[in-house]
């Protein structure tokens, strides 16, 4: 699987299903990621404001990792083209 994630709710959108095709609750990624349900919940709806550490364990424990690559902007005219 490769995704290109751009925004928080692209993150959130991510992480909720990798966590449902693992058969996982928020409660049991939370218990494995030493964090809380609640936060859980807040990551995969996208709200802003995620600790980096968090989202990094999430990350471990859904065995997924993060690669950087140059955007295509082919005919982008500003920084709102983009998003």
């Amino acid at each position: 699987m490769s995704e290109a994630i751009r925004t928080p709710r692209q993150l959130g959108s991510l992480i909720h299903n990798e966590r449902l095709r693992r058969g996982l609750s928020q409660q049991e990624l939370a218990n494995l990621a030493g964090t809380g349900q609640k936060t859980i919940s807040r990551i995969e709806t996208g709200h802003e404001g995620a600790k980096l550490d968090t989202l990094f364990r999430l990350l471990a424990v859904l065995q997924l990792e993060i690669r950087f690559t140059p955007r295509s902007v082919a005919n982008s005219k500003s920084i709102g083209d983009v998003f």
